[in-house]
């Protein structure tokens, strides 16, 4: 299984989220400026609320996507104040076809004053073993 980490950030809580995941697959964790180029059967993007949506930049990559290439996309995040953006980012990426994990990662990032330190260390560990569960789905799809 061939995966991908794409992530946009603002604040550096995601970028640090995406790298966790990606070392974890044993990827590198590329913003979304990288284009996917090659076929991956899993797409891990990172994105966050900003200003109630996800911001331009997210949507314009999903639409960029391929469903040739892109496989599924698997949502994760921060967010200091707004939940989750898997509903935003699925109405995009079912523009272009490409269908959406209905696994997600989230957890809170900090914003100023909002959510010190986060995500921290707990975080990056639990990031981290998310992305490895989708290697124990293999294993044992394989199996």
């Amino acid at each position: 299984m061939k995966f991908a980490v794409r992530f946009y950030t603002k604040t550096g809580n995601t970028k640090r989220l995406a790298e966790a995941i990606a070392n974890e697959l044993g990827v590198e964790a590329l913003p979304l400026t990288s284009p996917i180029t090659e076929p991956v059967d899993i797409l891990f993007l990172g994105n966050s609320y900003y200003a109630f949506s996800i911001d331009p930049e997210v949507r314009n990559f999903v639409a960029s996507l391929s469903k040739d290439k892109v496989g599924k996309i698997v949502n994760f995040g921060s967010a200091a104040l707004l939940n989750s953006t898997y509903k935003k980012v699925k109405a995009e990426a079912e523009k272009v076809g490409i269908p959406m994990d209905e696994r997600e990662f989230h957890c809170k990032g900090e914003f100023k004053m909002l959510h010190k330190g986060k995500p921290d260390a707990d975080d990056m560990r639990a990031a981290a073993e998310f992305a490895a569960s989708y290697f124990q789905c293999q294993n044992l799809q394989e199996g």
